[in-house]
């Protein structure tokens, strides 16, 4: 008797997770990778969001193909050229990323030292890429987290010096085109036009500085980004110095540490997609 109220009992402790082995499919740790990624892709889409938000509430908004069209070696006129090489070149390290962790599944140390090696190049070069874009927009755009001088006039209009003659016979500009104000030994200097079309036609106008908005939302969410990546290539520097180390041999697991960081560097390839098309593209 005593048997048979006991043996269902145990049938069914038996089938309770004791501990000491994951429920789950995945180890410990890739769980807790996905949650810091998942909060993390929380936190990208509130920047872009309040980048959307503020950006349909300006009346004008600086041109993409205008603001990021210069190239390394004095070229000029090659919108978003430049840019298109760091996302070419970021997307690039995503596929090594990818033969690190094959070769890790197949516990070759070496190819995962070569591959992860690549991936820390293209890590290093998106971000000299980024250093660059950066110091073009500041030192020669003159553009800041306080002052955008790119904007896009919402009038027609022929550009005039401080007398009210004309700078260039024809130097008139269309509605919508972008402009550019420089500095000029340390000092702005912003240029008068006469407005040529609409009902404000032959009033002379000063020539405003762009949303201030634009500058500060582009230097963060850019820098930000940039931040990751440094995260990563440091994170990448470590772990592949102990694969060559020999760390990871010992564990047998495929190098699920190779594998941890890889879903983190695919994490930072997919958001910079995303911040390719709202600030380039868009």
């Amino acid at each position: 008797m005593a048997d048979t109220i006991t043996h269902p009992a145990q049938e069914v402790d038996e089938k309770l997770w004791k501990g000491g082995k994951s429920p789950f499919k995945i180890s410990y740790g890739k769980l807790m990778m996905w949650y810091f990624l998942l909060s993390d892709a929380f936190t990208f889409a509130g920047f872009l969001i309040a980048y959307g938000s503020l950006r349909a509430s300006m009346p004008t908004w600086p041109v993409p193909d205008f603001v990021f069209s210069t190239f390394p070696g004095g070229l000029h006129d090659k919108p978003l050229l430049f840019v298109t090489v760091m996302t070419f070149i970021l997307l690039a390290s995503s596929y090594t990323m990818v033969r690190a962790v094959q070769e890790g599944h197949r516990e070759n140390k070496k190819g995962v030292i070569f591959w992860m090696i690549l991936t820390i190049i293209g890590g290093l070069g998106f971000l000299g890429s980024q250093a660059w874009e950066w110091t073009t927009l500041i030192g020669e755009e003159h553009v800041t987290v306080t002052t955008n001088p790119f904007s896009a006039h919402t009038e027609s209009g022929v550009y005039l010096e401080g007398d009210g003659h004309t700078i260039n016979e024809g130097d008139t500009f269309i509605a919508g085109d972008p402009y550019l104000i420089h500095k000029h030994h340390g000092e702005w200097h912003q240029l008068s036009y006469k407005v040529t079309e609409g009902d404000d036609a032959g009033l002379v106008k000063q020539q405003n500085f762009g949303p201030r908005a634009f500058g500060a939302l582009f230097f963060f969410i850019t820098g930000f980004h940039g931040f990751h990546v440094l995260s990563g290539v440091i994170f990448l520097l470590i772990i592949c110095v102990n694969v060559a180390t020999g760390l990871y041999v010992e564990r047998k697991n495929g190098y699920e540490m190779v594998e941890k960081i890889g879903l983190y560097w695919h994490f930072v390839d997919l958001v910079w997609v995303f911040v390719f098309l709202v600030f380039y593209l868009i």
